[in-house]
């Protein structure tokens, strides 16, 4: 009796066994994957949030902003871009200069085809004062979940939104410095900037 006992405890298990490595097989995401996703988050949003005076033309525009950060996004994406990237322009012209720095990112949801990467860091506008002298902002952080999608093989973002939380008084809001429009900040010119620094 006790070796049947044993069999079926045995056969249970080869099969529980056989049913985890099977698992593991096609419809899973690997090590990989995950940095790859992340990766793209990565390089999209320092490419967003870098910007300024010295990427302008003669026309006025940021060529290789443009194409930095189109490289990284979907065409559903890009119609959104286009629409936006000329407030970064006009900002730049103002002669605010944008930099940014990633600290983080993490998977959230990833399957074979699209992602969700958070992503955290930082951005800090500068400026030059009346006497010329570069004066930086307080670096501003931002959070943001950012959508990848796996298209014709390559990993590209289709979109990107502030990540809420709940702060330890238990209210909600979202990242001050996520800004509505990817790549722009609140204003298109430094608010110091005539405060004689």
């Amino acid at each position: 009796m006790l070796l049947i006992v044993l069999i079926v405890i045995a056969l249970g298990s080869g099969g529980a066994l056989a049913a985890i490595v099977a698992g593991r097989g096609e419809g899973t995401v690997s090590q990989p994957q995950r940095d790859e996703v992340m990766s793209v988050a990565r390089r999209f949003m320092l490419a967003i949030n870098n910007y300024g005076p010295a990427l302008l033309d003669d026309k006025g525009q940021m060529p290789q902003y443009r194409s930095d950060v189109t490289a990284l996004i979907t065409p559903k994406f890009q119609a959104s871009f286009d629409q936006s990237v000329t407030i970064a322009e006009q900002t730049a012209k103002a002669g605010l200069t944008r930099t940014a720095d990633v600290f983080a990112t993490g998977v959230a949801d990833l399957d074979q085809d699209s992602a969700t990467v958070l992503v955290a860091g930082s951005f800090t506008n500068s400026y030059k004062n009346k006497k010329g002298k570069t004066v930086d902002d307080e670096p501003a952080p931002f959070r943001v979940a950012v959508s990848v999608v796996k298209i014709g093989g390559k990993w590209i973002v289709d979109d990107f939104s502030p990540v809420t939380g709940v702060a330890d008084d238990g209210s909600t809001g979202t990242s001050p410095s996520a800004p509505a429009s990817p790549s722009l900040p609140a204003s298109s010119a430094p608010a110091s900037q005539g405060a004689g620094q």
